[in-house]
């Protein structure tokens, strides 16, 4: 007799019972571990995926754009040397559009941290030009620095100490998002460790019953690797659902429900809030690794405590 023609259980209504029970009460926990396991994961894995392009995003804004500053010098006519400043700035290859900010704009830069209602006469702020980049590859920023600096007090602030603080801003976030993934599916696995151990103890008549009749252990293992595929499976569908279903209403809740102030600073910091594609894929991913994850620690669960019974 053959490991194929192993009889399976009767369930009491006459059918055939496969050899790990499929509703058992470890069973269901372990499918509503594995759905909470799979939406955090799928949680972090999309927090990632919307702090990676808010980051790119972020960097490409700053990079778009350099920033001169004028100071008020006595003797100088301010005006003068805006004008002067935008001429210069146009000339160099590379540099699309200069154009100077108004007072309005200045105020509107500074209220988030003096607060509204400013009063800037009294205050010797520089004039600030904004200067767009048109062509990156062809713009040479030395030579615009040195075009810059023969106005009367112009400084050029090419913004790269900020797209530094960004870049590992975003990746300090990402790494430790990446590491309680890792946390999270470690996690899992102790889970699907210990419920296999508890599913095997209960089930050792079974298993003694299926060494006498001449079943291997890698039969039994499979038996055991194909239930837990399945609750794994299924756990993490839900799981990853859950998470998209998260995701898509967040971005609801955002973008209609928010006050406009709230959504503007949600809009600075992820972007729309919306996944798009590649991060829909990314936590769909996570729906099979759970799975094979949730099974090859069944199996080397189940062939470890095998072994250990009959050694």
């Amino acid at each position: 007799m053959t490991e194929t023609d192993l009889p399976e259980r009767a369930n009491g209504t006459g059918k055939s019972a496969p050899i790990v029970p499929v509703t058992s009460v470890a069973g269901r926990t372990l499918m509503l571990l594995v759905t909470i396991m799979t939406f955090l994961s799928c949680l972090t894995v999309g927090s990632v995926v919307l702090i990676q392009k808010s980051a790119v995003g972020w960097s490409a804004d700053v990079g778009r754009e350099v920033t001169i500053e004028l100071r008020q010098i006595p003797g100088e006519v301010m005006e003068s040397n805006v004008r002067t400043a935008i001429a210069l700035a146009e000339s160099v290859p590379g540099v699309g559009r200069a154009r100077a900010l108004s007072q309005e704009e200045i105020k509107s830069l500074l209220a988030p941290w003096l607060g509204q209602g400013l009063d800037l006469e009294n205050l010797k702020l520089p004039q600030l030009i904004v200067v767009e980049i048109a062509e990156p590859k062809q713009l040479d920023l030395s030579l615009l620095n040195k075009t810059i600096s023969t106005v009367p007090g112009a400084s050029l602030d090419t913004h790269a100490a900020w797209r530094r603080q960004l870049n590992v801003m975003a990746g300090t976030i990402i790494v430790s998002g990446l590491l309680v993934l890792g946390l999270i599916l470690f996690a899992t696995i102790l889970a699907v460790v210990f419920a296999t151990r508890g599913t095997m103890a209960s089930s050792r008549e079974i298993v003694d019953v299926l060494h006498f009749i001449g079943a291997s252990n890698r039969f039994i293992a499979d038996e055991f690797q194909h239930r837990f595929l399945t609750i794994g499976m299924t756990g993490g569908l839900i799981g990853g659902l859950m998470a998209l279903a998260f995701f898509f209403a967040a971005g609801l809740v955002v973008s209609t429900v928010l006050p406009s102030e709230s959504s503007a600073q949600f809009g600075a910091l992820f972007g729309r809030f919306a996944l798009g594609l590649d991060g829909i894929v990314a936590i769909l991913f996570i729906v099979p690794v759970v799975g094979a994850l949730t099974a090859l620690t069944s199996r080397m669960t189940v062939r470890r405590f095998l072994s250990q019974i009959i050694s």
